[in-house]
C-alpha cells in the first residue's frame, strides 16, 4: 500500500510504552494494535483502536520502537504521516494523534474532520 520503507504512522516513546504496557497486561495473545477511522461524531470522524490477535491480510503493518500498529486499510490514506502520542493531563490520560490530515475537531474532542491524503501526497512521502 504505502512505498517501501515509509511508515504511514509513526509513534512517540510515550505511544509505544503504553502500547508495549496494554499488551504485557492482556489475557491473550495479541500481536498489536488496529487504528483506524469511522464515520460519525459532530465533527464527522473518529479514531479508533482495538487489539489485534491476527494481522489482516490487508492491514498496513507499522512497527515502531519495538511495537506493532496495524492500519485499516480503509484508513491509510487519512492517517498518512500521522504520529501516534500518549498524553497525560491532571484530567486524562489518552492517546492522541497528531494527524497533518485533520481539518478540524469538535469543541469536546471526540471526532475529528480528516481530509484523505492524495496519491501525489504518497508519492512525494517516500
Amino acid at each position: 500500500m504505502a512505498l517501501p520503507g515509509f511508515k504511514v504512522m509513526t509513534l512517540t516513546d510515550a505511544a509505544a510504552n503504553r502500547v508495549k504496557d496494554i499488551i504485557s497486561k492482556t489475557d491473550r495473545p495479541i500481536v498489536g494494535v488496529r487504528v483506524g477511522v469511522k464515520n460519525g461524531g459532530c465533527a464527522g470522524m473518529s479514531y479508533t483502536m482495538e487489539y489485534a490477535e491476527t494481522v489482516n491480510p490487508l492491514d498496513e503493518v507499522v512497527e515502531d520502537k519495538g511495537v506493532t500498529v496495524l492500519i485499516d486499510p480503509k484508513a491509510v490514506l487519512f492517517l498518512l504521516g500521522t504520529e501516534m502520542d500518549f498524553q497525560t493531563t491532571k484530567m486524562s490520560s489518552q492517546f492522541v494523534f497528531n494527524n497533518p490530515n485533520q481539518t478540524s475537531a469538535c469543541g469536546c474532542g471526540e471526532s475529528v474532520a480528516i481530509t484523505p491524503a492524495t496519491p501525489a501526497a504518497l508519492q512525494s512521502a517516500g
